[in-house]
């Protein structure tokens, strides 16, 4: 399945180099004058509102509890309105009240309540959506963005009074979440198509420069979602080595692809080993974006991506079910890349380079084995168990090169590597390991505002023994007879061997990084996992030890 890469520009509502459908167009409007020449909150959807939009969205909120101002006696809790709210209650005459009682609907995160215009009021928008906001946490603003979203499928222009009067920030919560919640995964042959999301989003008392932010965000989510859920027939490593250049050019990055050839000549035994079976050769991408104007010392993060285009575990062969959701196993490379396009978008005040390191997982005549010996990058010897933990073989490879070459401050690794992460943190959280405090630290107070949220668990050192090998440096499994357990800690022990002292973090997405149904403002499929993490992670780091 080809699907078509979109022409792309910086203006904000372009589609990224891959999208299949583009972002919408957002607009902030002014909060407009009321009746009375006064400015309130929400008064931009009444004086033309009815041209050329056809949803009206406004906020509702939970009524506050029993003892603190809400009547006891009262049937049900009524959601509390928020700007505007009123005032388009009364042009659609409708009782909000009495329909959300009907409804159960009491204002909490992403309920819905509609209510369709008058007869004799043709010049009213057709719809008129009551979305709930919860306590208008971010949390809460993304799910009631996301829920505004799934609801205007379709629609042309939505006018919304649902971010008046909240700091950016919070607003820009809101937008994200519109934005996230009405990606599609992209399609061939599907008819009819299913309708796209709202192509315009009008936010009275918007900030500017949250609707900025929110859409460069958005637009780096939706393409790491995209290059995760395009197939692997289509998203090679060659193929996603062009998408890297194409990507780079139009966001000003140096891009640097290393083929099968260099590879071998460079000494990336890892790569190489995990590729031999494919007949789509590894890639090792490098993509970089230095501030304009930067000092000699600008802090130098580098994000290091598991690229692995489809794994069916090689020789280890997987079970066919556990082969389904395999081309995302390159959703940490995926991320990485988006990641360094927006930080050159948002023009952040650090070098970024994200490392991808490409390869196919695949079954051949020429494929490496269980009890092969490697050799990596660094000269070190690996044992191989399982053909089947391939990720952390390329991952080895990246590592070292880049903690070798590259003079990094902070090194930060993002991989689908374990079902042991998966298992024990599940789909809400990514499993974090490092040996930096400060930037452990760092990384968690950053999924905690962004969304993405992680959760650190040890780097057992007692744990390394486990990985003693009699006929090389290291092996790169727990012996299968040992039913050592601890997976994921086992992994992250394996890779901090690469990694030459350099301040590292392994974020271990296999949980997170794919859903199979939309879930707040993530969507069925690749989710996107660590966009955001790490965006807010770099907007305005200082240096560690500053």
């Amino acid at each position: 399945m080809q699907l078509p890469s979109k022409p792309s520009s910086k203006a904000a509502g372009a589609a990224s180099p891959f999208l299949t459908a583009s972002l919408p167009e957002v607009t902030a409007l002014a909060t407009l004058g009321s009746a009375d020449g006064t400015k309130e909150p929400g008064s931009g959807l009444h004086p033309a509102a009815g041209e050329g939009v056809d949803v009206l969205a406004v906020a509702m909120a939970p009524a506050p509890a029993a003892g603190s101002g809400q009547d006891e006696d009262e049937e049900a809790p009524v959601p509390q309105p928020r700007p505007g709210a009123v005032e388009a209650a009364v042009r659609y005459g409708a009782d909000v009240a009495v329909r959300a009682r009907n409804a159960r609907v009491t204002g909490k995160p992403g309920e819905i309540l509609v209510i369709e215009p008058p007869r004799d009021a043709p010049e009213l928008p057709g719809k008129l959506i009551y979305v709930g906001v919860g306590d208008e946490s971010p949390a809460a603003l993304r799910r009631a963005g996301a829920s505004l979203a799934r609801a205007t499928m379709g629609a042309v222009r939505v006018r919304a009074a649902a971010v008046d009067g909240l700091q950016p920030a919070a607003q820009e919560a809101f937008i994200e979440g519109f934005l996230l919640g009405g990606y599609r995964v992209p399609r061939a042959g599907v008819t009819p198509a299913p309708a796209p999301i709202a192509a315009h989003l009008e936010l009275t008392g918007a900030d500017t420069a949250a609707v900025s932010r929110a859409l460069i965000t958005a637009q780096a989510v939706w393409t790491a979602r995209d290059l995760t859920n395009i197939p692997a027939e289509t998203a090679t490593p060659a193929w996603l080595a062009d998408q890297a250049r194409t990507l780079g050019e139009r966001n000003g990055l140096s891009v640097r692809v290393r083929t099968e050839n260099e590879l071998r000549a460079e000494g990336f035994g890892g790569l190489l080993a995990v590729g031999s079976g494919s007949e789509h050769p590894p890639r090792l991408v490098e993509a970089s974006y230095l501030p304009e104007g930067a000092s000699a010392n600008v802090e130098h993060v580098v994000l290091v991506g598991k690229g692995i285009t489809f794994d069916s575990g090689g020789i280890s062969l997987k079970p066919r079910d556990a082969m389904m959701t395999m081309k995302t196993d390159m959703a940490g490379a995926a991320a990485v890349l988006a990641v360094v396009a927006a930080a050159a978008e948002l023009k952040l005040p650090v070098k970024v380079t994200a490392v991808l390191a490409l390869a196919e997982n695949a079954i051949g005549a020429a494929s490496y084995r269980p009890a092969d010996v490697v050799r990596t990058y660094n000269g070190t010897t690996v044992e191989v168990g399982n053909t089947d933990a391939e990720g952390r073989m390329v991952l080895a490879d990246a590592l070292a090169y880049a903690a070798a070459e590259l003079a990094p401050d902070v090194l930060i690794d993002v991989a689908t590597l374990t079902g042991a992460a998966a298992v024990g943190l599940g789909n809400n959280h990514a499993a974090l390991f490092g040996d930096d405090p400060e930037v452990l630290t760092r990384l968690e107070a950053a999924g905690a505002a962004s969304g993405d949220a992680v959760w650190q668990l040890p780097l057992v050192s007692d744990y390394a023994s486990i990985l003693d090998s009699d006929i090389a440096d290291v092996a790169h499994i727990a012996p299968v007879k040992a039913k050592f357990g601890a997976g994921a800690i086992v992994a992250a022990l394996f890779l901090q061997r690469f990694t030459a002292g350099v301040p590292w973090a392994h974020i271990d997405i296999a949980g997170p990084a794919r859903i199979g149904k939309d879930s707040r403002e993530l969507t069925k499929g690749a989710t996107g996992f660590g966009v955001r993490l790490l965006l807010s992670y770099l907007a305005g780091q200082p240096k560690p030890g500053a």
